[in-house]
């Protein structure tokens, strides 16, 4: 069956199951554990058969026990870290000793290993594929990784959770780093030690999984087919869930393994059965492709009845509502009824009740979410808000993804005429080209009220770089400002705007 048909069919969001392979993929300081603890070793010793001794000790069935290797160079680094207190590890012991100040005990080195995947290097030749990522985004329920690194976190702006904190979560958005975070150095599990006591506790974090996998499809990245993440994943779902159940053919239909292989393009989805312990045969779906494209194209197109976004700020709220919020709850099918309450949860029939999951305002402030996702069926709820031509509002990109809006010709002439008016209405101070905005933020001659203002006028008389723009806007505090929301409409215009458009 070919990826599309087969995703097609999902009835739920799906949940992204991301190993090392993902990481490896996009970035360029990625590792497998045999060449991270290489690496490591090669740090300390400067001796790359000394690594080779190492794991010699820890072959198991022509395979190698990579969790107590790394317990071995573990206690090699604390010792060279200890006899060297200023040498090429002065910085984890700096960051070490600060914290036993305070009475904190770190881990020296879980320290190391943070200080590693800490900066994230994205390969250049990945771009166009990375934004693809990123546009399954809004169909995605949560993600599961074994990563440390914090490049899902940074491609879907989703919330991280480690160990405990896994319990308390909301499934929608977040991110569960079942074997830690480099922002949290002490939760990283590395070690046989590590792995024994995360098995002591794993339980109740079992039981929080079991749920994901059993209501959502999962779709594994970055694993290979013998991992033994997939087969200890399969292995809990077969323990408590009869192979021969409803249920358990519910999960087969919905679990769908990606196997990275190199330079392949094939779309077509398989079966596969993997032998589990006792010679237990489980069959699941698999791909064995290069084409990651076609899959999160797939993703990004499925079809659900509401956008994983829109579950989790509900969710949000009915857990604030849980924990004593300040929330007023109204039960009512009349709208008109109800007072202006910050949040109002309502409960009533599709006859009486009609839902818009996001106000004009929170369009804009989601503006480049919504374009990188190219959430085109959120734009739907345009033709409903009434902007008044004193508004801004950034029509142009939401149109070039959704050509149908009844309110495009209006809102674009509106955005447009108001462009033009801040533009002649601009006082001479502010009348000034600047090359970037850097220059304009350093410029003591320019008022820091003005700073925006010149900004805007350098862009729309094409001097600022878009991208800069761009980047300038996304890290912008308050996007409820009008300078905000000036600049924006800006950048939409410039960005997106032809010369037909308004014809």
């Amino acid at each position: 069956m070919n990826v599309n048909s087969f995703i097609s069919k999902f009835k739920n969001h799906p949940v992204l199951f991301v190993g090392t392979g993902m990481s490896l993929r996009y970035l360029q300081n990625s590792y497998t554990w045999d060449q991270l603890l290489y690496k490591i070793v090669l740090e300390i010793t400067n001796e790359e058969e000394r690594y080779y001794d190492i794991k010699a000790k820890y072959s198991v069935n022509n395979d190698f026990d990579y969790a107590s290797i790394a317990g071995n160079i573990q206690d090699l680094f604390i010792e060279y870290a200890n006899k060297h207190r200023d040498g090429k590890f002065n910085r984890v012991n700096d960051i070490f000793y600060k914290h036993m100040k305070s009475g904190v005990k770190l881990n020296k080195f879980k320290i190391y290993l943070s200080e590693i995947f800490s900066e994230l290097k994205y390969k250049n030749e990945m771009e166009e594929e990375i934004n693809k990522l990123k546009k399954i985004r809004k169909n995605i329920g949560s993600v599961i990784t074994t990563n440390y690194d914090c490049m899902i976190e940074d491609i879907f702006d989703f919330n991280p959770l480690i160990g405990n904190d896994i319990l308390l979560s909301n499934p929608y958005g977040s991110v569960y780093k079942i074997h830690g975070c480099i922002n949290d150095s002490e939760r990283i599990i590395i070690s046989k030690e590590d792995y024994l006591h995360f098995d002591k506790k794993y339980e109740l974090i079992r039981a929080q999984l079991l749920s994901l996998f059993i209501h959502n499809p999962i779709i594994f990245l970055g694993y290979s087919m013998g991992d033994k993440n997939i087969k200890d994943i399969l292995q809990t779902i077969y323990t408590y869930v009869d192979p021969n159940s409803k249920t358990a053919e519910q999960i087969r239909s919905n679990f769908l393994l990606v196997e990275y292989d190199e330079g392949n393009e094939n779309q077509e989805v398989v079966e596969h059965d993997i032998v589990l312990q006792e010679n237990q045969t489980v069959r699941i779906n698999k791909i064995k492709t290069d084409n990651y494209e076609a899959i999160y194209e797939s993703l990004s197109s499925l079809q659900l009845p509401v956008s994983a976004m829109d579950i989790r700020k509900v969710q949000n709220i009915v857990k604030e509502i849980y924990s004593g919020g300040n929330i007023k709850v109204s039960i009512t099918e009349d709208l008109n009824k109800l007072s202006n309450e910050d949040k109002v949860l309502v409960i009533g029939s599709n006859n009486t009740i009609h839902y818009v999951y996001q106000t004009s305002s929170e369009v804009i402030e989601n503006y480049f979410n919504i374009i990188e996702e190219e959430n085109i069926q959120l734009l739907n709820i345009i033709d409903k808000f009434k902007i008044q031509p004193q508004q801004y509002f950034p029509i142009y990109g939401f149109c070039r993804l959704n050509a149908s809006l009844e309110s495009a010709f209006k809102l674009k002439k509106q955005q447009s005429e108001k462009l033009n008016g801040i533009l002649s209405g601009l006082s001479s101070k502010c009348k000034i080209i600047k090359e970037s905005i850097d220059s304009i933020m350093e410029d003591e001659n320019i008022a820091n009220t003005n700073k925006e203002k010149v900004i805007f006028y350098s862009a729309m008389n094409k001097h600022i770089d878009l991208e800069a723009l761009k980047k300038y806007l996304k890290i912008y505090k308050d996007k409820t400002k009008t300078n905000y929301r000036m600049l924006l409409c800006a950048y939409d215009y410039l960005n997106y705007s032809e010369s037909d458009d308004l014809t």
